[in-house]
């Protein structure tokens, strides 16, 4: 499995501020099952969608 960075923000945010939790949470609202997960070398969050990775083989 490999994952597409749909967005990142900052670990930054404001006391009582998730805005990537908010900006998953409206994705999945949408039908994609996003996530959120932690990138500690930028010391951002992002949000990702797992995507199965292509071998190349026609189905």
């Amino acid at each position: 499995m490999s994952a597409k960075v749909l967005e990142r923000f900052p670990a930054g945010a404001p006391r009582g501020s998730w805005p990537a939790e908010e900006y998953a949470a409206a994705r999945r609202a949408a039908g994609e099952p996003a996530t959120v997960v932690m990138d500690l070398s930028s010391d951002a969050f992002l949000v990702v969608v797992e995507r199965p990775e292509e071998d190349g083989r026609a189905a």
